[in-house]
């Protein structure tokens, strides 16, 4: 499944579904976002539907990233049945976000 990208606007509706969302506070401008990009995205594709993956631009969306109160980034919070129930600052390998997720 494709990640999401999420604004302002649309997050809230993004994360209060059913099932696991990952949501993924990044910037264009930071270097360990850009080194954990792809690992989110075969974490995405392996997980085949079965994880909601989002994305947030921290600078096109600051409400969003103020609400969470995003500090360092990457940043990746776990929403289950649209409740958070982890934040997790830094690059998480593949496998620990398939153990945060199962």
């Amino acid at each position: 499944m494709a990640i999401k990208h999420a604004t302002d606007s649309t997050f809230k509706e993004m994360v209060q579904t059913e099932g696991v969302t990952v949501v993924n506070f990044w910037a264009a401008w930071c270097g360990p976002c850009k080194m954990f990009a792809p690992i989110l995205e075969e974490f995405a594709r392996e997980a085949n539907g079965s994880v909601k993956v989002v994305k947030v631009n921290v600078d096109e969306n600051p409400v969003t990233s103020s609400q969470f109160q995003i500090m360092s980034i990457p940043t990746t919070l776990i929403f289950k049945d649209g409740k958070l129930i982890l934040k997790e600052v830094g690059i998480l390998p593949k496998g620990v976000l398939q153990q945060l997720t199962a």
